[in-house]
């Protein structure tokens, strides 16, 4: 018989409902234990009115607001599939996956009002619900609404949420979250993460995306701390309320990205960043100078790799190891399996460059509607993830780089991010990125593209001496384009789609 799955909120309320469990800091509305479940519950019997029963599937196109995770608990409660949209999509992407996941509810902010209507031809009678404010037709909704008499059974197997992934190449795939996943995934996280009861987290990552959701917002609420969420990232803001005592912080998740705007800022080095317990950073390879410069304010980055197949967490490096192993994406998390393979799917020695498999109870049992997808990313119950990583005579798991964005130089492979992370000890630089673009002789060659810091100067040439210093020459970039700032996706990481289609020809040699 499956694992029943638990309901945390309704437990908190009942044990100490006066504790707040979340702030919306854009809307300035702070809600206990019991209110949180009780709203819950409101949502739960609305959504039960409209139609929403057990696998059927409830959306939301919102910006970051406490409501995003009202309606997940309340699907859970539901036997329904939470299904979070990336607000940042145009129509056309949009309107395949809400065709793809057929919800019977959007829930959607009253700026997006425009691109729900037009998301309705995509699923005949689909039934919208707009939020924002006090009197908005949500809260009117939540308002005349009661809570069902009894709730449905869910267990660990089944899904909770549909996760459409990035689609960087073709169309999006829905990741299936099982409850069991999400349970998991607090477990394996937070130890690591010293997330308990008394733990405030900032939520910045957008809660549309695994890691706005898991590191570590659903581990807080599992443990019964409180969650902040922002509506955005803004790094004057994210200094001041970590320095605030009154805000009591004590822990941060964010993407490279996040730190180096933050370092970048002006009060970074006057800000006091002592009451910061963990400060966790992933989705994306951390440049070491970027780890060392926090490490100097006496903040150590906690490292991890995930996925949002693996929901998420599948590596963390522990506090006492982050500075003796800096850049390591640490070890496997507990309830957790990985491997190195070579594109045969053998295991390469320690040491040698390889794909990282990875399985476990954290890990999807595949994709929504994609049994094609399904038979290509799975051997064995083993998730192939795409991404290139090694791991040394310790056991520390180094992830080098996704596998696609490697370029091949002269037979030898390079992976962009430990060119990036080498360009990123220019103190001038505020911004790197490197890709592979046609060469004749070599077959690749790089391209890097860089952002300099606002009144500071560099040259192409200042920036190949360094590669040439610290640099084989097979990896050494052949040109260099300047530009203001480096695309980013919604996430905060760099978007290289975007920079292989603007600057993938040769061109601009220094």
């Amino acid at each position: 018989m499956a694992v029943r799955a638990y309901d945390w909120i309704a437990h908190h309320a009942r044990n100490w409902g006066d504790e707040v469990a979340c702030v919306d800091l854009h809307e300035k509305r702070a809600l206990s234990y019991r209110e949180f479940d009780r709203r819950i519950g409101r949502l739960a019997g609305w959504l039960r009115g409209a139609g929403v029963g057990r696998g059927d599937r409830a959306a939301i196109l919102a910006q970051n607001c406490t409501d995003v995770f009202e309606l997940q608990f309340a699907c859970a409660r539901l036997g329904a599939i939470f299904v979070p949209l990336n607000y940042r999509l145009t129509v056309p992407e949009l309107s395949f996956i809400v065709g793809d996941a057929a919800p019977r509810v959007l829930i959607h902010d009253a700026e997006f009002a425009q691109t729900a209507a037009a998301l309705r031809p995509a699923v005949p009678g689909l039934q919208l619900l707009e939020r924002g404010g006090a009197h908005s037709a949500y809260e009117h909704a939540l308002a005349g609404a009661e809570p069902p008499a009894a709730y449905e059974h869910v267990t660990h197997d089944d899904v909770s949420t549909i996760m459409y992934t990035s689609g960087t190449t073709g169309h999006p795939k829905g990741a299936m979250i099982t409850h069991g996943m999400t349970f998991w995934n607090v477990v394996n996280l937070g130890g690591p993460a010293e997330v308990s009861s008394t733990s405030v987290f900032l939520a910045v990552l957008p809660l549309f995306h695994t890691g706005g959701l898991n590191c570590y917002s659903n581990p807080v609420f599992h443990a019964g701390g409180r969650v902040l969420v922002s509506r955005a990232f803004d790094p004057g803001e994210a200094l001041r309320m970590i320095a605030d005592p009154a805000v009591a912080l004590t822990h941060f998740f964010g993407v490279p990205a996040h730190y180096q705007f933050m370092l970048q800022h002006p009060d970074f080095g006057r800000t006091d960043l002592s009451r910061l317990r963990v400060a966790g950073v992933g989705g994306a390879p951390m440049p070491v100078p970027l780890l060392e410069a926090w490490l100097a304010r006496g903040v150590t980055l906690i490292q991890g790799y995930g996925m949002t197949e693996t929901s998420p967490g599948v590596l963390a490096l522990g506090r006492r190891d982050a500075a003796r192993k800096i850049g390591s994406a640490g070890k496997p998390l507990l309830h957790t399996e990985t491997r190195i393979v070579d594109e045969a799917g053998n295991d390469v020695p320690r040491g040698q460059m390889g794909e990282l498999w990875v399985r476990g109870p954290n890990v999807t049992p595949g994709y929504w509607n994609r049994p094609e997808a399904n038979r290509s990313s799975f051997t064995d119950g083993w998730l192939h993830t795409g991404d290139a990583a090694r791991v040394d005579e310790e056991g520390y798991y180094y992830i080098v780089d996704r596998t696609k964005d490697m370029y091949i130089s002269g037979g030898e492979n390079v992976y962009p991010a430990e060119v990036e992370s080498v360009l990123y000890q220019i103190p001038q630089l505020a911004e790197a990125a490197v890709i592979g673009v046609p060469d004749e002789r070599w077959g690749e060659v790089g391209k890097a593209i860089i952002a300099v810091k606002p009144g500071q100067q560099l040259s192409a040439e200042q920036i190949l001496d360094h590669c040439r210093e610290n640099l084989a020459r097979y990896k050494l970039p052949r040109f260099v384009e300047f530009v203001d700032a480096l695309p980013r996706n919604a996430t905060g990481k760099v978007h290289k789609p975007t920079l292989r289609q603007k600057f993938g020809k040769p061109g601009n040699p220094p």
